[in-house]
């Protein structure tokens, strides 16, 4: 089986990805699984992943059977995350181990767990659609208008004055920068 390592530390203060490595290099070699790319982030956040990019590239063209993390959280930034890339590799065909907290899902135990991190990333969606739910109906409550801000009422006066010089509502919806039908519906 080829296999990619992946190791991440949040700062660059932090020097763990040496361990990291080591510790999925044994595993991989104890397994009897051939290491094919080694991957290191240094940084937190979405945007500072290329490697853990690069590595789901190597997934999709094939190139890798698994992937080899030392710790769950270092491959994902949130629950969904990590279900939505754990989904994606299954569905390719690539397995996926955390070495810490021993999900290995190339095992059948392992992909029960993945089904049950499924359902708490289900759950963690579901909770924050609620409390933004609750957030819109408290603000609806207090009198907040909600929406876009209505411009094109707001400048009701002034498209009027300047139909009424042009005479043209491509250009008054240009000038204004709004749709054509906006500017019919006000004059």
């Amino acid at each position: 089986m080829r296999v990619a390592i992946y190791a991440r530390v949040s700062t660059n203060d932090q020097n763990t990805i040496p361990m990291q490595i080591k510790r999925c290099r044994e595993y991989a070699k104890a397994r009897n699984w051939n290491v094919v790319s080694v991957m290191k982030d240094i940084g937190s956040g979405a945007s500072q992943r290329p490697q853990r990019a690069d590595v789901l590239k190597l997934a999709r063209a094939r190139t890798i059977d698994a992937v080899v993390v030392w710790k769950l959280d270092r491959w994902g930034r949130s629950t969904s995350d990590v279900v939505a890339t754990l989904e994606e590799l299954r569905e390719l065909g690539v397995k996926f181990a955390s070495i810490t907290e021993a999900l290995d899902f190339t095992t059948a135990s392992g992909r029960a767990m993945g089904g049950l991190l499924s359902v708490f990333a289900e759950f963690e969606r579901d909770m924050i659609r609620e409390r933004v739910k609750a957030g819109l109906e408290h603000a609806k409550s207090k009198g907040v208008r909600l929406g876009r801000p209505p411009l094109v009422r707001l400048k009701e006066k002034e498209i009027k004055a300047h139909f009424k010089k042009s005479k043209n509502i491509s250009e008054t919806a240009r000038k204004f920068k709004v749709s054509r039908r906006s500017i019919s519906r006000i004059i």
